[in-house]
């Protein structure tokens, strides 16, 4: 075992999120064309073909069944995260969804503190209830800029997508000691299509030829993303790297700005300023370096 500096993994990490950022600009302007189901399902069969290659390629063996079992039930979390968040954000500026979704590293602190056993600060009920807070607030700013109910029921969407990407933020932490960053990559696509792929025959819409480059492009960047985020993940602590999460706010705010002409409001940016304000009171603590296991590498 070797031991890896946790500002390395942080920062590979800042980067995983920014491409992440990009990827989901691209995504919001799909799901508005043809839907988010659709355009997740195509950037999923994408995916899925590319991290084939790299995984049957790579000669890694099938996992365990108890490896197989986490990469499982992280796609089937993620999966569904990801579609409820792209609904949302088609039908609000995306600066204001990502700030919503922040609560998700804070429920991610307390279920690290469960599942992992990671020491959670005992400020982090305060720090709780100021990010909550910072929720209402981003929510009470949306009524006053009347932006319409499509825009509340994405919001609340977004809501419960965030708790189901708390959940697959701790599931990561475990994929990402005991499973390579291309292999989780590869099943994460691989629970995904199946659960997309159930409802194709109803819902699916092949998309134009200009879209492709959009749709593979947005592949290729989850799929980096994906294994940066893992390589990370399995080189420091869950609470160490949750505040990572909260640069997307940037990226969303710049780039929803750029391609969409979306301003952020001054009552969005204080409740994002409270969401992560509570968030990195409750995850101040630094921790040591974590050691790193081969299937990390």
């Amino acid at each position: 075992m070797t031991r890896s500096n946790p500002a390395i993994a942080f920062a590979v990490a800042v980067l995983g999120i920014a491409i992440f950022s990009a990827m989901d600009a691209m995504m919001k302007q799909l799901s508005i064309e043809i839907g988010a189901y659709n355009a997740m399902l195509w950037r999923t069969v994408i995916a899925f073909g590319i991290s084939g290659v790299l995984f049957l390629g790579s000669g890694r063996r099938w996992p365990s069944r108890s490896v197989f079992r986490l990469h499982l039930w992280r796609g089937i979390a993620a999966a569904a995260s990801v579609l409820m968040f792209f609904w949302g954000i088609a039908r609000m500026p995306i600066a204001q969804g990502v700030a919503l979704s922040f609560i998700a590293p804070l429920i991610a602190l307390y279920l690290a503190a469960v599942v992992l056993k990671e020491k959670v600060g005992r400020a982090a009920v305060a720090a709780s209830l100021l990010a909550f807070a910072g929720v209402i607030v981003i929510l009470i700013g949306q009524s006053r800029e009347a932006m319409g109910p499509e825009a509340f029921r994405g919001a609340i969407v977004i809501l419960v997508a965030a708790i189901l990407y708390a959940g697959s933020l701790i599931l990561g932490r475990q994929q990402s000691q005991v499973a390579s960053p291309i292999e989780v990559g590869f099943f994460f696509n691989v629970i995904a299509i199946g659960m997309y792929g159930m409802a194709s025959p109803w819902l699916a819409v092949v998309p134009s030829i200009d879209q492709l480059p959009r749709l593979l492009l947005c592949a290729v960047f989850s799929l980096v993303s994906i294994m940066l985020l893992a390589w990370a993940y399995a080189r420091a602590e869950a609470n160490y790297l949750l505040p990572v999460e909260y640069t997307a706010f940037i990226w969303a705010a710049l780039l929803g700005w750029w391609a969409f002409g979306e301003t952020v409001s001054p009552l969005t940016s204080v409740g994002a300023a409270m969401i992560v304000a509570g968030c990195l009171w409750a995850a101040r603590r630094r921790p040591p370096p974590t050691p790193t296991t081969e299937a990390a590498l």
